[in-house]
């Protein structure tokens, strides 16, 4: 008998791309099918997470306490939230204070208040020092006259940069009736300030003219008191539309209620981590729906 020469080289190369392709199949579905696919969470103020991803909580104990303090160009929102969180989990109180956007960060730090609310970001600083800011609302800073002001036209985004940086200081220049131009500036611990400073200003610095005024607390009521009949000024246009003492000036021909008008800003509620459980509701109810829609009543 013959000796076999056994099975030709082509069967070989046939169970090998088989094995070749069996095992190509079984890691790629392994891959795909088996293991959870990650990916990197959106950019976010708030750590992934935290307390602005949670629903608002069906109850809050009563005799709760939370206390606000920040901004003067939140006292309509503090109020708003306060009314509709009070209203919807009643026996809860809140306090709220508006002493300023640096106050109210001092404060917060130091454990006398829950919440500060404040008009800008926070700084790397507050933030090593464990506060975490929730943007909850857009506002826009409206630039204001007073009533009675003759000035009835419109100004350029340019023209508001220079009346506040002091190189425009006649309502005649900017096609008014003549006169000079009392500029009514917040002072620089304001929030506003510093927003208007970046927005309007590109981040330069405020004229120092003898026509320009700094007031010496911040608050829009008393800046508005201020105005006179050759007064100009800004203030949240939160505050400022329901004022009957004063006028909002378009700027570029936008009114702050436009999509496109330049001066907007993000405001924000922040509080200092690991947060306890009564401002972890009271920020839930801050950023759901509820609270949402009582914020912009």
């Amino acid at each position: 008998m013959s000796k076999s020469s056994g099975p030709p080289p082509i069967v070989f190369i046939l169970i090998l791309l088989a094995l070749l392709g069996g095992g190509w199949w079984f890691f790629s579905k392994r891959d795909t099918g088996s293991l959870p696919v990650t990916t990197a969470p959106a950019p976010n103020s708030i750590p992934a997470g935290n307390i602005n991803t949670a629903p608002a909580p069906n109850s809050i104990p009563a005799g709760t306490n939370i206390r606000i303090d920040g901004s003067t160009s939140m006292v309509t929102i503090n109020e708003n939230i306060k009314a509709g969180f009070s209203s919807q989990y009643p026996g809860v109180n809140v306090n709220t204070a508006a002493r300023g956007t640096d106050a109210g960060i001092q404060a917060l730090l130091s454990g006398q208040i829950d919440i500060a609310a404040i008009s800008r970001p926070l700084t790397p600083t507050e933030k090593a020092q464990g506060l975490v800011e929730t943007p909850i609302a857009i506002d826009a800073i409206a630039i204001v006259v007073g009533r009675n002001n003759p000035f009835n036209g419109n100004l350029t985004r340019q023209q508001v940069s220079d009346i506040f940086q002091g190189k425009i200081n006649t309502w005649s220049a900017v096609n008014g009736s003549g006169g000079t131009i009392k500029v009514i500036n917040r002072p620089s611990i304001s929030g506003t300030y510093k927003t208007f400073q970046e927005l309007v200003l590109n981040g330069g610095n405020f004229g120092t003219g003898a026509n320009i005024t700094s007031l010496p607390t911040d608050g829009s009521t008393i800046l508005f008191q201020a105005l006179g009949n050759d007064g100009i000024g800004y203030a949240t246009y939160a505050q400022a539309r329901g004022q009957s003492t004063v006028r909002v000036i378009p700027i570029d021909g936008l009114n702050p209620d436009s999509p496109a008008y330049p001066y907007t800003r993000q405001l924000y509620y922040a509080y200092k981590n690991p947060a306890r459980t009564e401002v972890q509701q009271f920020m839930n109810y801050v950023t759901s729906p509820a609270g949402q829609q009582a914020l912009a009543r």
